[in-house]
């Protein structure tokens, strides 16, 4: 069971914050625990997260009842159906590290799907950007003119320019399935970043209609400063099939803006 674990690097500067619960969890797994059983032995070292049925646990997928949404299954039991992969792993280890995020996207998540009666044919904005960030979500707290190089994809500016103020920044990944990516790292690998308010209470500003603007940056991991060595080399942010330039459109005004 443990050999899929076998290509995880903890000393990727991206998994910092997952490193030491994740080797804790991974040496239960190479021991023969499931992915359920080690994640839950993390309540002793500290509080379980919780939802309004009760204190989280990982369960075995099979729990979940056929028919059943996840969502709805989660709210309902407090069990997480997890299973024994590298995907459902990092599930685990976010739950644990950011629980009033993961909390908030579930609320909003089975909200949604109680307001259109069950799982519909198609999720819709709000679902498709609560997704985005569930998988493929990083946090970011940054100085104001990297977060300006970034929302107008000034990528040579972000990664070279003002490359001393990366010393001032606070990136986090948060999507379990970005994570699992980069167990692999490639150059096209994007993180959807979503900035952190300046209060920092991420989760209660988090709405459905604001979500459903998806307001997300993106941001190719590799190319952040201190995680990878290839982005000291020139010429690196000039890959124009990463490191994509802004759209531009007209205004109503006939002015040409970048999107």
């Amino acid at each position: 069971m443990a050999a899929w674990l076998d290509a995880v690097d903890w000393s990727r500067p991206w998994l910092a914050p997952y490193a030491e619960r994740g080797q804790r969890v991974a040496a239960r797994i190479a021991n023969g625990a499931s992915v359920a059983q080690s994640l839950n032995a993390e309540a002793a070292f500290g509080e379980p997260p919780s939802l309004p049925a009760g204190k989280l646990v990982f369960v075995a997928q099979d729990e979940l009842p056929e028919g059943e949404a996840y969502e709805a299954y989660i709210g309902r039991t407090a069990g997480v159906p997890t299973r024994d992969n590298l995907h459902d792993f990092f599930n685990g280890l976010v739950w644990w590290a950011e629980p009033a995020l993961k909390r908030r996207l579930h609320e909003l998540q089975a909200g949604q799907i109680a307001q259109a009666g069950g799982v519909a044919a198609t999720r819709g904005p709000v679902r498709d950007a609560l997704t985005v960030f569930d998988e493929n979500g990083a946090l970011l707290n940054a100085p104001a003119p990297l977060l300006d190089a970034l929302r107008r994809r000034e990528w040579r500016r972000l990664g070279v320019e003002l490359r001393p103020l990366w010393r001032e920044t606070r990136l986090q990944l948060f999507g379990h399935a970005l994570m699992e990516k980069l167990v692999a790292p490639r150059k096209a690998i994007t993180a959807h970043v979503y900035v952190v308010p300046q209060d920092g209470d991420l989760a209660a500003g988090l709405s459905a209609p604001a979500l459903a603007l998806k307001p997300f940056l993106p941001l190719p991991v590799l190319g952040v400063p201190g995680w990878w060595p290839g982005n000291q080399q020139p010429g690196f942010y000039d890959d124009t099939q990463v490191f994509r330039p802004a759209r531009e459109q007209l205004s109503s005004a006939g002015r040409i803006i970048a999107m």
